[in-house]
């Protein structure tokens, strides 16, 4: 897609598709109605946020593309977010986006997509972990709020059992080719084949994941920086309305709304924010301050990175047709010159 048809989309979204989420066509009404001071915290929690991301990022690949400094850490980074928010791929936008920029920075397919699945895993580890935290929580009582049993118990199943599929993984051989099929294999041959090597490179990249964890950089924390950071600007947004939920109701409606993002709608436009809004609502907040705080956050937290993500992206564009195809595989990159 033409960088400047993107921003132009990107730039449609965000001030014709936003005020009318859920069919708000006061939307922005709404949201001026907002304390401001909370409100500047949400925006400043978003901004830790991104960071987290960007820190764990370039601890990732900064032993397999050192040449990719902060500054392309951020453009990458943000520009695959954009990818991600705006095209209706289920994430799969950002993770092609991603991929194709390392792999201009000289690293090999196999690499690419073993960090890069590294990089996922340490991510969302993080997420299926507070599912299944909060879930237990909630429902055991060590965390205050009320514990619906579709809320609490079902989406901790489901964050235990990812754990569960991705650890067995890692107990699988290496793909080197042995999975592929034969010329001329039937159609059931060749989708059993495609999943056993996604299962094996899943392996490889939670392989490798563990690799970085054993290190103990502090780095890793970024990670954890993403997740919290974003669900405190969820927080400080329903207080900027008047929700007083209780923390452990933000979390756990927060991981179980944006589930969402995994279905194939732009940014997970009006699917996460009405699972989220929902989940609030199911778990004791007033419906309310919950429709108005979920809108200010989408806006906070996937908009305005968004419109920040497209112009990333413009900018990985003129470098690219600056540098030219041969530039991918050189041992440096133009992104040095970032570093």
């Amino acid at each position: 897609m033409p960088a400047g048809l993107l921003l132009l989309l990107a730039l449609g979204v965000l001030y014709v598709l936003v005020p009318r989420i859920a069919g708000f066509d006061e939307t922005w009404q709404r949201l001026a109605r907002g304390n401001p001071w909370w409100l500047l915290v949400a925006l400043g929690c978003e901004l830790c946020s991104f960071t987290g991301y960007v820190v764990l990022f370039r601890h990732v690949f900064r032993h397999e593309a050192p040449q990719i400094g902060w500054v392309a850490s951020w453009r990458i980074s943000l520009a695959g977010v954009a990818a991600t928010r705006l095209l209706a791929a289920g994430g799969a936008g950002g993770i092609a986006l991603t991929a194709w920029a390392l792999h201009r920075a000289g690293m090999s397919g196999r690499r690419v997509a073993t960090q890069l699945t590294a990089f996922l895993v340490l991510l969302y580890a993080v997420y299926m972990a507070a599912l299944v935290l909060a879930g237990v929580g909630l429902r055991s009582g060590l965390l205050s709020g009320p514990a619906p049993f579709a809320l609490t118990l079902v989406p901790a199943a489901f964050g235990g059992l990812a754990i569960v599929v991705a650890l067995f993984a890692t107990r699988l051989p290496d793909g080197d080719g042995r999975v592929a099929p034969p010329p001329g294999a039937p159609r059931r041959v060749r989708l059993v084949a495609a999943l056993v090597r996604g299962v094996t490179a899943l392996g490889e990249g939670v392989r490798a994941a563990v690799a970085l964890l054993r290190r103990r950089d502090p780095a890793l924390l970024g990670a954890l920086a993403w997740w919290a950071f974003d669900v405190a600007a969820l927080w400080a947004c329903l207080a900027a309305f008047g929700a007083e939920a209780q923390g452990g109701v933000v979390v756990m409606a927060y991981f179980v709304g944006t589930l969402a993002n995994l279905l194939p709608v732009p940014g997970g436009v009006g699917a996460v924010e009405g699972g989220v809004i929902g989940a609030l609502v199911a778990l004791g907040t007033p419906v309310g301050p919950a429709i108005a705080g979920v809108l200010a956050y989408r806006v906070a937290a996937l908009w305005l990175p968004a419109i920040a993500g497209v112009l990333a992206y413009v900018q990985l564009m003129r470098e690219a047709a600056r540098e030219g195809p041969a530039a991918s595989t050189g041992p440096r990159s133009r992104a040095e010159a970032h570093s």
